[in-house]
């Protein structure tokens, strides 16, 4: 990836100059110092960035935030055209998706596209915004994309969903009906070093633990229920793949578990794997409210995730107006790790991205609400981002967020 954003970057610093000594050669600047200037000539005087190489230029864009890039391309109609170069916008995707700390059905990029092979270094960004043959999309606007999705400027747009129905059902003497209710799964629940669900239940200053029914059915944990910033209250039930013992002594070993949660029913046609929950996940899925799913984002814990994503869609599928229950990913390690600062100015991070997570669990195929939420186990943070979330998603408006 880092090879990559380098060969990326030159491109992007030598489209920018063709541009601008095309359309805008009063710009144009020596770049050799030695260079000797008639001083009879009189000559425009520049501003300060105007006068500077393009590739200084380029670095100082670099070092600014996506809003102060759109601030300075409103300054005069040279930067208003610079900062919309395709290419600069496809170097900062690049460069920052792995850096993302969350992603959504809302904002999640065309992947796909940042594959497409770069368009010719001999044509400008007026000849590319003329739509001429070059073999590749030109329209796609990667400007767009980024501020879409970039945490720091993107705009939460959430659809009205109405409250679901009274369920009869035996999970109602679980929680109190009026409190949402979410089935969390996953392997990250049972793989990482730190126990997310332990964390959770000693961790008052983050979540507090407002009521814990004494209730176990068929295995599945009883409701937890949780006081999200001392206002709402909501409830979480713990779906395990199998007991406490299997799971420590699997930890240990780092070896795999039967999972008790789901019957592996075979193969579709095209070779995917395919399951069907079990009776009691079933009936869960019929009353909850939503979904937790916790991901092993540590690297070299991630699998292909086949099997992850036909479990999630199995429990979409046999919950009762599936398509609107939201989903929310927490992509999760054990503890905070640095992240390693390489010579080319990227740092490498020790987790797997939000954006490959999605990816990889085949999320944006969904029709349902999702959510992709870097987590730490140890410390809990980035959790209420999740939460607060998934409450909105489920018609609770939480103060202050």
């Amino acid at each position: 990836m880092a090879e990559k954003i380098q060969q990326l970057e030159s491109v992007v610093i030598r489209s920018l100059r063709q541009f601008r000594d095309r359309y805008f050669p009063d710009k144009v600047v020596k770049d050799d110092l030695t260079s000797v200037v008639d001083p009879g000539k009189e000559e425009r005087q520049l501003g300060l960035l105007d006068s500077l190489p393009v590739d200084v230029q380029f670095l100082i864009m670099t070092f600014l935030s996506p809003v102060d890039i759109c601030c300075l391309g409103a300054t005069s109609q040279y930067w208003r055209a610079m900062v919309r170069d395709p290419l600069l916008w496809r170097y900062f995707l690049l460069r920052d998706m792995p850096h993302w700390p969350s992603i959504d059905h809302l904002t999640m990029p065309h992947l796909e596209l940042l594959d497409e092979p770069l368009i010719r270094e001999d044509v400008s960004l007026e000849d590319r915004e003329e739509g001429e043959e070059i073999g590749m999309k030109l329209k796609f606007d990667y400007m767009s994309e980024y501020l879409k999705g970039c945490p720091s400027c993107r705009q939460q747009w959430l659809p009205s969903r109405p409250a679901y129905e009274v369920v009869t059902s035996f999970f109602q003497a679980l929680v109190p009906s009026s409190e949402p209710r979410f089935a969390m799964f996953g392997p990250g629940m049972e793989q990482l070093d730190v126990s997310l669900v332990t964390r959770l239940m000693y961790a008052p200053d983050v979540l507090p633990v407002s009521e814990t029914p004494h209730r176990q059915i068929n295995g599945i944990g009883s409701g937890i229920s949780y006081m999200f910033n001392n206002q709402h209250k909501f409830n979480i039930l713990t779906l395990y793949s199998t007991n406490k013992t299997e799971r420590e002594r699997a930890r240990v070993q780092q070896q795999s578990v039967g999972n008790k949660l789901f019957t592996f029913e075979g193969t579709d046609d095209s070779g995917h794997p395919v399951y069907s929950p079990a009776p009691q996940v079933q009936q869960v899925c019929q009353v909850v409210d939503g979904f937790i799913f916790v991901a092993n984002a540590e690297p070299g814990r991630v699998g292909d995730g086949t099997s992850e994503v036909a479990q999630i869609r199995s429990v979409l599928n046999c919950a009762r107006g599936s398509a609107s229950r939201p989903l929310l990913v927490l992509s999760c390690v054990s503890r905070e790790q640095p992240e390693v600062n390489s010579a080319d100015r990227v740092s490498a991070r020790c987790r797997s991205p939000c954006v490959d997570v999605a990816k990889r669990l085949g999320l944006p195929q969904l029709s349902n609400p999702w959510m992709v939420q870097d987590t730490v186990a140890e410390s809990l943070s980035g959790l209420l981002d999740g939460i607060s979330w998934l409450l909105r998603c489920s018609g609770v408006k939480p103060y202050g967020s």
